[in-house]
């Protein structure tokens, strides 16, 4: 099933080229209190019971054109947004050759030595908001991602039941400014972390270590991959977060981005695609 959040406050069911307003299934969801008396993302903490609900309302749905809506991003309310950085060999090598991604730093560290990193929650969108450069003087490059969203509370998880507590995937672009600040400042600027389209379940995703990807710059592809290059595959990276943070509900995990990073400008269009889950256009300014 592929749900999206569209027009701020409204759900969707994805068909072929339309979108169902399905938003009658949330409520299912209990009545809000402050504070919460769970953690986490209400709409992903009770997705299987929105998911049923999803399918008594959608033959009375009305329907919606693409160009019609604005596409939020799937997950409203995480408490983490993780990034997985140099999770791809051939980023690495690019990122060594490239002193504009590596300022002064004398070597890449490796996965395998900083882990991940944390993402202001402030940052995030969907791809129907796009993106705004901050310091126009300074180089911003696009990253496209693979993106895990994670079902339950899950802590210390083995690498082998690891995507047992994930709800599902999507697309994610993990916009950096390059700088010597630390990486999770450049990273967490306002509309640096894009996601969407929507949220694709996990059941319909065989293999998420076997996904190809791909980002096109105003029609010309600068980055094409598959999942199956990364260093730290989904299973790793979930269970070696889930070694230091609990992770809640809706909390979203970028997996790292592969060669091809390369600097963006005002008016430029990112044209994003990864296998089995579908296509977002993200507009710059």
């Amino acid at each position: 099933m592929k749900l999206c959040r569209f027009n701020e406050t409204r759900l969707g069911l994805v068909n072929e080229g339309t979108v169902s307003d399905v938003t009658e299934a949330l409520n299912v969801l209990p009545e809000v209190r402050w504070p919460l008396p769970a953690r986490g993302d209400l709409f992903i903490r009770h997705l299987d019971e929105i998911r049923d609900r999803v399918l008594e309302v959608a033959g009375n749905a009305t329907h919606h054109n693409f160009s019609d809506i604005k596409l939020n991003s799937p997950v409203a309310n995480p408490t983490k947004l993780i990034g997985a950085p140099v999770n791809y060999q051939l980023h690495i090598d690019e990122a060594e050759a490239d002193k504009g991604i590596t300022f002064d730093q004398k070597r890449v560290k490796p996965i395998s030595e900083s882990l991940c990193f944390l993402k202001a929650n402030s940052s995030l969108i969907g791809p129907g908001e796009g993106i705004i450069r901050s310091f126009p003087d300074r180089r911003t490059d696009h990253e496209i991602e693979l993106a895990i969203i994670i079902g339950q509370e899950t802590r210390r998880i083995s690498p082998y039941k690891a995507l047992e507590c994930v709800a599902g995937y999507a697309i994610g672009l993990d916009m950096t400014v390059r700088g010597k600040e630390d990486r999770s400042m450049r990273k967490s600027i306002d509309t640096y972390s894009v996601l969407g389209p929507w949220l694709v379940t996990k059941d319909e995703i065989i293999d998420p270590d076997n996904l190809n990807l791909t980002l096109r710059l105003n029609g010309e592809i600068r980055q094409n991959s598959n999942t199956r290059e990364l260093i730290y595959d989904v299973r790793t990276l979930i269970a070696k977060c889930s070694n230091f943070y609990t992770l809640l509900p809706g909390d979203v995990i970028y997996t790292g981005t592969p060669a091809g990073v390369g600097p963006v400008k005002p008016t430029d269009i990112l044209d994003c695609e990864i296998q089995g889950i579908g296509k977002m256009q993200v507009n710059i300014s």
